[in-house]
Protein backbone atom coordinates (compact mmCIF):
# COMPACT_ATOMS: atom_id res chain seq x y z
CA UNK A 1 0.00 0.00 0.00
CA UNK A 2 1.19 3.24 -0.86
CA UNK A 3 1.37 6.20 1.69
CA UNK A 4 0.47 9.40 0.90
CA UNK A 5 3.38 12.05 1.12
CA UNK A 6 2.93 14.31 4.01
CA UNK A 7 2.23 17.33 1.86
CA UNK A 8 -0.59 15.69 0.09
CA UNK A 9 -1.91 14.74 3.38
CA UNK A 10 -1.40 18.25 4.93
CA UNK A 11 -2.67 20.00 1.83
CA UNK A 12 -5.66 17.72 1.74
CA UNK A 13 -6.98 18.51 5.33
CA UNK A 14 -6.56 22.38 4.88
CA UNK A 15 -8.73 21.92 1.52
CA UNK A 16 -11.49 20.36 3.64
CA UNK A 17 -11.25 22.93 6.77
CA UNK A 18 -11.26 25.61 4.43
CA UNK A 19 -14.64 24.31 3.58
CA UNK A 20 -15.41 23.83 6.95
CA UNK A 21 -15.21 19.57 7.23
CA UNK A 22 -13.37 17.58 9.33
CA UNK A 23 -10.67 16.53 7.92
CA UNK A 24 -11.18 12.05 8.52
CA UNK A 25 -8.52 9.48 6.91
CA UNK A 26 -11.41 8.40 4.62
CA UNK A 27 -11.91 11.99 3.91
CA UNK A 28 -8.96 13.07 3.21
CA UNK A 29 -8.57 9.85 0.52
CA UNK A 30 -11.86 10.85 -0.99
CA UNK A 31 -10.80 14.04 -1.59
CA UNK A 32 -7.46 12.61 -3.10
CA UNK A 33 -8.73 10.82 -5.12
CA UNK A 34 -10.90 13.62 -6.35
CA UNK A 35 -8.70 16.68 -6.56
CA UNK A 36 -4.96 15.05 -7.99
CA UNK A 37 -6.86 12.80 -10.71
CA UNK A 38 -8.89 16.39 -11.71
CA UNK A 39 -11.62 13.98 -13.58
CA UNK A 40 -15.03 13.87 -13.50
CA UNK A 41 -15.55 10.57 -11.23
CA UNK A 42 -17.58 8.62 -10.60
CA UNK A 43 -18.60 7.20 -6.70
CA UNK A 44 -17.82 4.02 -7.65
CA UNK A 45 -14.48 5.21 -9.53
CA UNK A 46 -13.52 6.62 -6.46
CA UNK A 47 -14.30 3.90 -4.02
CA UNK A 48 -12.02 2.23 -6.56
CA UNK A 49 -9.49 4.73 -6.41
CA UNK A 50 -9.88 5.03 -2.18
CA UNK A 51 -9.66 1.17 -2.16
CA UNK A 52 -6.83 0.41 -4.15
CA UNK A 53 -4.80 2.66 -1.34
CA UNK A 54 -6.16 1.46 1.48
CA UNK A 55 -8.72 -1.32 1.25
CA UNK A 56 -11.27 0.84 4.09
CA UNK A 57 -13.85 2.39 3.17
CA UNK A 58 -17.47 1.67 2.48
CA UNK A 59 -19.56 2.26 -0.54
CA UNK A 60 -22.09 4.50 2.00
CA UNK A 61 -18.80 6.52 3.55
CA UNK A 62 -17.88 7.37 0.16
CA UNK A 63 -21.78 8.39 -1.10
CA UNK A 64 -21.71 10.53 2.37
CA UNK A 65 -18.82 11.99 2.01
CA UNK A 66 -19.63 13.23 -1.67
CA UNK A 67 -22.70 14.24 -0.34
CA UNK A 68 -21.30 16.46 1.96
CA UNK A 69 -18.59 18.00 -0.29
CA UNK A 70 -21.80 18.81 -2.56
CA UNK A 71 -23.14 20.47 0.39
CA UNK A 72 -20.05 22.51 1.04
CA UNK A 73 -19.36 23.40 -2.49
CA UNK A 74 -16.16 21.60 -2.56
CA UNK A 75 -16.87 19.36 -5.64
CA UNK A 76 -20.05 20.02 -8.35
CA UNK A 77 -22.68 16.79 -8.79
CA UNK A 78 -23.29 16.21 -12.68
CA UNK A 79 -25.97 13.97 -13.52
CA UNK A 80 -24.50 13.23 -17.36
CA UNK A 81 -27.78 10.54 -17.99
CA UNK A 82 -30.45 8.83 -15.92
CA UNK A 83 -27.72 6.08 -15.17
CA UNK A 84 -24.77 7.78 -14.42
CA UNK A 85 -23.44 10.62 -11.87
CA UNK A 86 -20.37 12.08 -11.46
CA UNK A 87 -18.17 14.75 -9.10
CA UNK A 88 -16.51 17.65 -10.91
CA UNK A 89 -13.37 18.71 -8.59
CA UNK A 90 -13.64 22.33 -10.90
CA UNK A 91 -16.29 24.12 -9.10
CA UNK A 92 -15.19 27.67 -10.92
CA UNK A 93 -18.20 28.21 -13.46
CA UNK A 94 -17.61 25.91 -16.20
CA UNK A 95 -19.95 23.82 -18.69
CA UNK A 96 -19.36 19.81 -20.36
CA UNK A 97 -19.48 18.15 -23.39
CA UNK A 98 -20.44 14.39 -22.64
CA UNK A 99 -20.03 12.00 -25.72
CA UNK A 100 -22.45 9.53 -24.69
CA UNK A 101 -20.54 6.40 -26.05
CA UNK A 102 -17.77 6.84 -24.41
CA UNK A 103 -19.24 8.14 -21.32
CA UNK A 104 -16.03 11.09 -21.70
CA UNK A 105 -17.06 14.73 -20.08
CA UNK A 106 -14.90 17.42 -21.12
CA UNK A 107 -15.11 21.10 -19.45
CA UNK A 108 -16.01 23.47 -21.76
CA UNK A 109 -14.48 27.31 -20.40
CA UNK A 110 -18.22 29.43 -19.17
CA UNK A 111 -16.93 32.07 -21.75
CA UNK A 112 -17.29 29.93 -24.36
CA UNK A 113 -21.11 29.84 -24.04
CA UNK A 114 -23.75 32.23 -24.50
CA UNK A 115 -26.75 31.60 -22.20
CA UNK A 116 -29.14 34.81 -23.80
CA UNK A 117 -32.19 34.79 -20.98
CA UNK A 118 -33.36 32.40 -18.36
CA UNK A 119 -37.28 31.39 -18.01
CA UNK A 120 -39.02 33.30 -15.58
CA UNK A 121 -38.05 32.34 -11.80
CA UNK A 122 -40.75 31.41 -9.12
CA UNK A 123 -41.25 33.85 -6.73
CA UNK A 124 -38.91 34.31 -4.46
CA UNK A 125 -36.32 32.90 -5.96
CA UNK A 126 -32.63 33.42 -7.81
CA UNK A 127 -30.58 31.42 -10.19
CA UNK A 128 -27.87 30.00 -8.06
CA UNK A 129 -25.87 28.91 -11.49
CA UNK A 130 -26.62 27.32 -15.02
CA UNK A 131 -25.39 23.96 -16.20
CA UNK A 132 -24.94 23.26 -19.71
CA UNK A 133 -24.28 19.50 -20.51
CA UNK A 134 -23.95 19.36 -24.86
CA UNK A 135 -24.40 15.30 -25.32
CA UNK A 136 -22.55 14.17 -28.27
CA UNK A 137 -21.94 11.05 -30.23
CA UNK A 138 -20.62 9.91 -33.67
CA UNK A 139 -22.35 10.87 -37.27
Amino acid sequence: MKKPRKRDHESMAQLLRRQGITPTHQRMEIAHALFTRREHLSADQILALVNSRYAEASKATVYNTLKLFVEKRLVRELLVDPDRIVYDPNTEPHHHLYDVLSGRLTDIPADNVRVVGLPPLPEGTIAEGVDIIVRTRPE
